[in-house]
């Protein structure tokens, strides 16, 4: 006799485990201590198996009736129900240890070994702040391209449109990172190219033209400031360094600079690509170094004493963008940054 809800509600618990049939197999299991525990018997290759429907009532009856049925369907197709729920399980539990923010810390992680540890913090901070809340516990193979949308959409309704292109980008790195380590199958940021507002062409450094240097460079030489601040321009433009290469010299990085060949060997830790880099010093650029060593008052530094605070660093790159904007050859001294001289080459 099939059961019913007040049957089931009903059960009172004896002596001895007992049980309640409700046909095809399903059945209440009631035990001595009050348990209630719904139960599927059914043979498969040849051998009698119990797959477990779950606990009374948390599962109801009419529950457990569906989860029998779908158990009898996968019978007819010579899946083991024991083994299809095994494997729910296990795709559960990955799902859930492979969640966005799980594989986007992961991937940055990975990163720290070529990326500074600045920028990987500043990646992590953009993460937290605009995309863990929203889809950082959900499984990465289940984001889509319009639940990522709506998450750059609101980075966009702040008017950071930059940003929000850059969230894009990372998370399409930590996406493909998924892809690449079998945890995701589809990037769906590259799906999104075009549905975010465009910031606009980006302004790069402006570059010094070739036929202009030496107007600029006579300007300089006649620049009464500090010689330091002219001196280390005439540098930068004779050896296409950036400010902080030439801000955070030392005079151990050159060589020979009483000879033929002087050279300055800038280590990769202080360039941006992270590669050595060897400037061949020209002759002026020779002896404009030549004469900050000689004022330089025996510090180990070229511009700046080792135990300068780094606001000095900050006034120095000020002061030289100032000095080239004061000298610049033209009215408009928004032609040049002072971070454009190694672009002129």
């Amino acid at each position: 006799m099939r059961l019913t809800d007040t049957r089931v509600r009903n059960a009172k618990p004896q002596a001895k485990a007992y049980k309640l049939s409700d046909g095809g197999g399903m059945y209440l299991l009631i035990t001595p201590d009050g348990g209630r525990y719904w139960r599927l018997d059914y043979r498969f290759a040849g051998k009698r198996r119990t797959l477990a429907l779950g606990v009374y009532p948390i599962i109801t009856l009419s529950a457990a009736r569906t989860d029998r049925d779908e158990a009898r369907r996968l019978l007819t197709q010579d899946i083991d129900p024991n083994a299809a729920k095994k494997a729910r399980k296990r795709a559960t539990k990955i799902a859930s240890e492979n969640t966005f923010e799980a594989i986007a810390r992961e991937w940055i992680a990975n990163q720290r070994h070529r990326l500074a540890a600045r920028y990987c913090a500043l990646l992590l901070a953009r993460l937290e702040a605009d995309v863990f809340p929203y889809i950082g516990s959900r499984p990465i193979a289940e984001v889509d391209a319009p639940e990522l949308l709506d998450v750059l959409r609101r980075v966009e309704k702040r008017g950071v449109i930059e940003t929000a292109r850059r969230l894009r980008q990372i998370c399409g790195q930590v996406f493909r990172y998924a892809i690449a380590s079998s945890r995701a199958k589809h990037d769906p940021s590259a799906d999104l190219r075009g549905a975010l507002k465009s910031p606009g062409r980006a302004r790069g450094h402006k570059a010094m033209p070739l036929d202009e240097v030496p107007t600029f460079l006579k300007a300089l030489g006649a620049y009464d400031g500090d010689q330091r601040t002219r001196l280390a321009l005439r540098l930068m433009v004779l050896t296409f360094a950036r400010t902080t290469e030439l801000r955070a010299a030392r005079w151990s990085e050159f060589a020979n600079l009483e000879g033929n060949e002087p050279l300055w060997r800038i280590p990769a830790e202080r360039m941006k690509m992270k590669r050595e880099h060897i400037a061949a010093c020209t002759a002026g650029g020779c002896r404009a170094a030549r004469i900050v060593r000689i004022a330089r008052l025996g510090r180990q530094s070229v511009l700046v004493s080792l135990a300068v605070a780094r606001r000095v660093h900050e006034q120095q790159h000020h002061a030289l963008c100032l000095v080239s904007h004061r000298l610049s050859w033209s009215r408009d001294s928004s032609r040049l940054q002072v971070n454009g001289f190694h672009r002129a080459q």
